[in-house]
């Protein structure tokens, strides 16, 4: 298999990495390679040791060449952490030509002013710079000025910044592996295409990725991102919470979350108790399933609290009629979306992996992979592939190749 014409999405998570390999023939994603480690290294996402970062990721990337029999030699990498910060803002320019006609080098004109308006925080790099409105002559809410006639183009943009040094901390440890990058990617937008319908993300909806050592969110309104935040509890947290809670070792203690895991206990259930493992010893003690679910009911209502409260704050609380969509490992705890509708009133349901996946499509379905699958269908869907399925080379991983990415999305809708 020729390495052009694959994409591969790499998830550099807490708690795992996850390597997906992809062939892509006219916009068809095919997984033939899979790849998954430990995560070793890292911080609520922040790389804080690369030698161990570099070797998970050698692990899970090895794995997935293996079983896809390629090299893989670049790759698109989700990106999240306490460090990713958010901005917004605008910029305007002027449609001086006689016709007055709004031309593609004018939205690319506007774009770039909005980003060079903008003053970026002191080591700090842009990730993102992704265009949420258009206003033409004081008309607001256009989603694609092109081919319009005006005197005057505004673009109001969202702005995703990083730490310069946890980005090129993260650099490091794929160049240490000569694997190069083809783009960052925000994790919660990479989710975002292979959790999230084009009506949801017309409509208004809150997606809330709540991976190991946190909780991505992103709000979207027609059709782009209009807000995101990175709120630093997690998976993790939770596991921590059931160790003190339980007695019980760490790895015990995550072994008890995923297999049974509960945010409240019902009828059925009432009288079911767990094995649970003793720390300093080989005792196994029943405990009562409803006291498991104690201890990990107070972490998940200040993990939605937060979020809620972010929402809230950045007055985006009613731009998301169509809810809530979860994703990430902490989604697959029982009673997590009933128990988010219930306490606070907005629709809810679990993230599936999209239908235009094949090949190992068994393997990802669970809403853990998300960023992973998301990350190879915003290579297809952003325009990264030829009609003829050949990737485009020369694709950087510089804010500045989203302006064209999102440019040559036009000609596709």
């Amino acid at each position: 298999m020729e390495s052009e014409d694959l994409v591969v999405g790499l998830d550099i998570g807490t708690t795992k990495i996850v390597a997906l390999v992809a062939n892509v023939i006219d916009d068809s994603i095919e997984i033939v390679g899979f790849g998954q480690a430990p995560s070793r290294g890292l911080e609520k996402g922040v790389v804080v040791d690369i030698g161990q970062t570099t070797n998970s990721i050698r692990k899970a990337l090895e794995r997935a060449e293996k079983m896809a029999d390629v090299n893989v030699k670049s790759v698109y990498v989700g990106i999240t952490g306490k460090h990713i910060n958010y901005l917004n803002n605008t910029g305007t320019v002027s449609i001086n030509r006689s016709d007055n006609v709004i031309r593609r080098d004018d939205v690319r004109r506007v774009i770039e002013t909005a980003k060079a308006m903008q003053q970026i925080p002191p080591q700090s790099e842009m990730i993102h710079i992704i265009p949420r409105q258009f206003v033409v002559d004081d008309q607001e809410g256009i989603t694609d000025p092109i081919g319009m006639t005006g005197t005057r183009l505004e673009a109001d943009v969202h702005i995703v910044t990083g730490a310069s040094t946890a980005v090129h901390n993260l650099r490091r440890c794929l160049e240490s592996l000569n694997i190069g990058i083809d783009q960052l990617v925000l994790e919660p937008l990479a989710s975002s295409y292979a959790v999230l319908s084009s009506a949801e993300k017309q409509l208004g909806v809150l997606l809330m990725d709540i991976g190991g050592g946190t909780t991505d969110l992103a709000v979207f309104k027609k059709g782009d991102i209009w807000f995101s935040k990175v709120i630093p509890l997690g998976g993790e947290h939770i596991t921590n919470d059931i160790t003190v809670g339980m007695h019980t070792p760490l790895e015990t203690a995550e072994e008890i979350k995923i297999d049974h895991g509960t945010v409240y206990v019902d009828e059925e259930n009432e009288n079911k108790q767990v094995e649970v493992a003793t720390v300093g010893g080989d005792e196994q003690r029943r405990v009562p399933l409803k006291n498991l679910a104690k201890v990990i009911e107070p972490r998940v209502e200040e993990i939605f609290d937060m979020s809620f409260q972010e929402v809230e704050d950045a007055g985006y609380e009613d731009l998301i009629p169509s809810g809530v969509v979860l994703s990430g490992g902490t989604s697959l705890l029982n009673g997590v979306v009933e128990y988010g509708h219930r306490h606070y009133g907005v629709p809810m349901r679990r993230g599936s992996t999209p239908p235009d996946i094949h090949g190992l499509r068994d393997i990802v379905e669970s809403p853990i992979y998300a960023t992973s699958v998301g990350l190879l269908k915003y290579s297809v869907d952003s325009h990264d592939f030829l009609r003829n399925g050949k990737r485009e080379i020369g694709r950087g991983s510089s804010p500045t190749s989203d302006i064209f990415r999102w440019l040559a999305s036009f000609f596709r809708k």
